[in-house]
């Protein structure tokens, strides 16, 4: 599913028209984006919590040329299923 059918299934489902869905879709994403790259964690009881985590510098290599290189510091953004999200996937 990408984001075009699912601002149509939550048109269908919320009985709204398309155009507010994608509104509504859109600022649900962009503050997701926005606060966890503020450092912010989000939690939807249900459903999950979306979060920066930071990953140390390490070493990796080249598969190219085997030659060991280093790998930077970063932050990245995660996302752990709820509990009932899993169960609800686990039924299916």
């Amino acid at each position: 599913m990408n984001k075009t059918e699912l601002i149509a299934a939550v048109a269908e489902k919320a009985e709204i028209t398309k155009k507010d869905a994608e509104k509504a879709v859109s600022a649900v994403i962009d503050t997701i984006i926005e606060k966890v790259a503020d450092g912010e964690e989000i939690r939807i009881v249900g459903f999950g919590t979306f979060e920066r985590r930071e990953r140390k510098e390490r070493t990796g290599s080249d598969p190219r040329t085997n030659e060991k290189i280093t790998i930077p510091a970063s932050k990245v953004p995660a996302f752990k299923a709820g509990k009932a999200f899993k169960d609800a996937v686990d039924k299916k």
